[in-house]
């Protein structure tokens, strides 16, 4: 039932009584490959076995044709259903209960999607995260870190051994482990889905590889306005991105409720200057010719983008995420007059889309975070864009950042990552200098951007330490 082909009558393949049904196994072709799903329970015990491995009641995770997709029982329906949510109306119309036994009856094809707003999520255990970003008193100041997940842990790389950069995004499981793997070794306060910002441009229809020594490459980058064109102007996030939002729920059942999880993207203007450079870049200068050259098309492109994140954004919340971060991580090459016309508007509209789309399908309101790296001059501004959180890098003193932005919004940063590489001493002293200067509350202590692949774990965990010994003490003495 999470195939693309057409689906015959399976016949009898659950009891509605005490004994259960013999197992019978059916195999099927769809678009994500070859299924084999071994279905015999009573009527409130699934047991769903995918490539030969059984899967936890709660949530039922297995292996396509080398894609892991997840798959989920709905207790008592008899009906496997993706990412731990009940079946679709669809699915259920096409069951028919003849007083023994549950059976397949419409033969009309299935799409395969994960289910919005799933259910049976595990309690969630430390909320200070979520606390913090809502301006609720905490205890101690949360702490989390940009690019947790990396190469500086040595799992990570043997995870990520021979593995293609973008085959492991498309992979839940490989995602949802290297997301867990720093907090078993870290008291982190949150943990941030591992992914990357250019699945956007993939959805959109463009190729992206991760070139070893060089970084992420687009094979044919935008050049002329004639290539918008070749984009998909209508982008179904569930078909393109499905991935992601399994990714999401398979990490925040196995979280099991220790801390929330945060999903994120890419904002428009970022994304479209890796979609026009071709990859990294010093000066953006191809980028931002078009804002000077070509400025309708520039918006044209950028609210394409800004309609995907938002629809991708919300899919994260259905999913399970429980925060949400936006990485302008360009910012900083556009001066103030270029924020505010191709970049602002585009932050703001995310934040309203997401929010209203949330009541909409009555998924939670969600905390947002924007982080937009060196855009000092818009700090007003971002604070009032619509976001819970404003993050900051390590270019501002705290208590500037705090006069800008004002008590009504939280703070999240803003280490520099380079102090990592002192003594673990000297990065107590460091921390406990940056909570005096944010304070304890309406603050998420973070660094200033993401952790480097040759930073030491041992010293990552001297930040974390510190951060929650300083606060305890300062909200102890204050």
């Amino acid at each position: 039932m999470v195939l693309a082909a057409p689906l015959v009558s399976w016949g009898p393949i659950l009891t509605a009584g005490r004994a259960p049904a013999p197992p019978q196994q059916r195999h099927c072709r769809g678009r994500l490959g070859h299924v084999v799903v071994t279905m015999g329970c009573t009527a409130q015990i699934g047991a769903v076995d995918m490539g030969g491995r059984a899967a936890p009641e709660s949530l039922q995770a297995g292996a396509t044709a080398g894609h892991d997709n997840l798959i989920s029982w709905a207790p008592g329906l008899g009906i496997a259903s993706p990412c731990g949510g009940p079946p679709s109306p669809k699915q259920e119309k096409a069951l028919d209960h003849d007083g023994e036994h549950l059976s397949l009856v419409d033969t009309s094809p299935f799409v395969w999607s994960p289910a919005r707003n799933p259910k049976g999520f595990p309690k969630l255990k430390n909320d200070m995260f979520l606390r913090a970003a809502r301006g609720e008193e905490t205890e101690h100041t949360p702490v989390w870190c940009m690019r947790q997940a990396g190469r500086y842990l040595p799992e990570f790389r043997e995870t990520r051994a021979a593995q293609d950069f973008f085959a492991t995004c498309q992979s839940p499981k490989l995602c949802c482990e290297l997301t867990l793997q720093p907090l078993r070794r870290f008291p982190l306060d949150a943990a941030i889905i591992f992914s990357d910002i250019l699945v956007v441009p993939q959805a959109l229809g463009m190729e992206v590889v991760m070139v070893p020594g060089k970084g992420p490459t687009f094979t044919e980058p935008l050049k002329e306005v004639e290539d918008l064109l070749k984009l998909r102007q209508k982008v179904d996030v569930t078909a393109e991105l499905g991935y992601v939002f399994q990714a999401i729920t398979l990490t925040r059942h196995s979280l099991e409720g220790r801390v929330p999880l945060i999903g994120f993207s890419g904002a428009p203007w970022t994304l479209m200057s890796y979609m026009i450079e071709g990859g990294g870049s010093t000066t953006m200068a191809k980028a931002k010719s078009w804002l000077y050259r070509h400025p309708e098309a520039s918006h044209r492109l950028l609210r394409l983008l800004a309609d995907v994140v938002t629809d991708y954004l919300v899919g994260q919340v259905a999913a399970g995420a429980q925060a949400l971060q936006l990485f302008e991580s360009h910012a900083g090459h556009l001066g103030p007059e270029q924020f505010q016309d191709f970049a602002l508007p585009y932050i703001r509209d995310i934040a309203q889309g997401v929010k209203s789309k949330l009541k909409e399908e009555a998924l939670p309101l969600v905390p947002m975070i924007i982080f937009a790296k060196d855009a000092h001059y818009a700090l007003r501004d971002l604070a009032h864009a619509g976001y819970e959180v404003v993050g900051l890098d390590w270019t501002i003193r705290p208590q500037e950042a705090r006069a800008q932005i004002g008590k009504d919004v939280t703070l999240q940063g803003n280490l520099d990552p380079c102090a990592l590489y002192a003594p673990k001493e000297k990065i107590g002293e460091l921390v406990k200098k940056m909570l005096e200067g944010f304070g304890t509350q309406r603050y998420i202590a973070n660094l200033g951007h993401g952790l480097y692949p040759d930073m030491s774990p041992e010293h990552v965990g001297a930040f974390v330490e510190a951060v929650h010994a300083h606060s305890r003490h300062i909200n102890k003495h204050s």
